[in-house]
């Protein structure tokens, strides 16, 4: 027996699952998880010592590779001083002005724990900005597990069939209207007396799905005229599809503006921002309340800084661009029959002829086909995410070499 598999085992008898995340289980590749022991660069090493080139990424965050040097160097300093305060920091200051500077829709920010809880506060704070309930949703679009937001919802819970989950009472998805992805129209019509829209701007979590020409700054007019907020969740595609997320690839601005996963370096943190007269009706200068007592936790923010401080060189960013159109030359040449949506170092393969334009187009994907890919990519030493319905990551970390191997891989994978 494997060391992953005895792990997994006494994993079983005091995790639910065995794991402490559904996807982490592997179940939709048919297989059990491995246990990983460490992550340097672009790789990661199992419980076993076998080594991966890793396409996980965290789910993202990984962006520079894992453990780069100037963010280890951050923590380091910054651990002697503390692990918490529950009390205001320089460095907290430092960071809202950082992600600020990069993201002029944001003029405040409100740090949190996790993208999810920057979703919810971003959520509440709408409702309380417009004195409106309603939330309009993307079909397959995923904002954390909130009950809410649990309505046709992707990542995991379409991974596992589960789109809407049991414990989510009625009330908490009745204020909550669907809407097809990359459906201007109907996001106009579902727009009445709704308090906001709330978008991944690029699709990560029913796979990666890029918005149609015109598609964001139409949701901005559409949500401008309703007179409801449009929030761009960017958890996923904020410092990693462009240094100013895809508000600045695709030259939009959202009134709310949700992230996660990169600006923590590797650690966990959220944020959400905006102009400041939506922001002010935050606690304490406003009657909305919003808290976290972990929030701006000072070894996540200096992680945070050194991350946000090397993604500033515009040279990382051409690199991802490159690594990322290599990956997607190399898995639409593979000969499988797949089709790859690719935006700037985030893609998925879909087996399927395309294209993928939104939810029921992904999901039309063959999954046992994607299963089996995934399985024999993990036998070749590359790292792929466990789910058809999750995006592929490269880092800055990724170059010629781990390229190589990948290719090798993929022409295993489908011999």
């Amino acid at each position: 027996m494997t060391r992953s598999a005895e792990l997994y085992e006494r994993a079983r008898r005091v995790l639910v699952g065995g794991v402490n995340s559904p996807v982490r289980a592997m179940g939709p590749i048919g297989r059990d998880p491995l246990f990983i022991e460490r992550a340097k660069g672009p790789y990661v090493w199992d419980a076993d010592g076998a080594r991966y080139v890793d396409y996980l990424a965290t789910w993202g965050p990984a962006i520079l590779g894992h453990a780069p040097p100037a963010v280890m160097r951050a923590i380091e300093a910054a651990l002697p001083s503390g692990t918490s305060f529950g009390a205001p920091t320089e460095a907290e200051v430092r960071f809202a002005e950082a992600v600020a500077s990069a993201m002029p829709s944001i003029e405040q920010l409100r740090m949190t724990s996790s993208g999810g809880e920057a979703v919810a506060g971003a959520l509440r704070l709408a409702r309380a900005a417009t004195g409106r309930d309603v939330i309009v949703k993307t079909e397959g679009g995923y904002h954390g597990a909130i009950d809410g937001m649990l309505a046709a919802a992707g990542s995991g819970a379409t991974t596992l069939g589960v789109p809407t989950s049991p414990g989510v009472p009625a009330g908490a998805t009745a204020a909550t209207r669907l809407v097809p992805f990359n459906d201007l129209a109907a996001a106009e019509a579902a727009l009445d007396g709704a308090a906001a829209m709330i978008v991944e701007p690029v699709a990560g979590n029913m796979g990666v799905v890029a918005p149609a020409d015109g598609y964001l700054a139409g949701l901005r007019a559409v949500c401008d005229r309703a007179g409801a907020l449009l929030i761009l969740d960017e958890v996923m595609t904020g410092f990693r599809v462009a240094h100013g997320g895809a508000q600045q690839r695709y030259g939009v601005q959202a009134h709310l503006t949700c992230l996660g996963k990169v600006i923590g370096g590797g650690l966990p943190v959220g944020a959400f921002g905006g102009p400041r007269e939506i922001m002010r009706e935050l606690a304490p200068e406003g009657p909305c309340y919003q808290a976290g007592t972990l929030s701006g936790n000072p070894l996540a923010t200096a992680a945070g800084l050194a991350a946000l401080g090397e993604l500033a060189d515009p040279a990382v960013y051409e690199r991802l661009e490159a690594t990322g159109a290599a990956l997607e030359a190399l898995i639409a040449g593979c000969g499988a029959r797949v089709v790859v949506n690719r935006v700037g170092s985030m893609m998925t393969p879909f087996f399927q002829e395309g294209p993928v334009v939104d939810y029921a187009s992904a999901t039309r994907s063959d999954t046992e086909a994607y299963a089996a890919f995934a399985r024999r990519l993990l036998e070749g030493g590359v790292y792929p995410p466990p789910s058809q319905y999750e995006a592929w990551f490269v880092s800055a970390a990724h170059g010629p070499e781990e390229l190589a191997a990948t290719g090798q891989a993929l022409g295993a994978a489908t011999a």
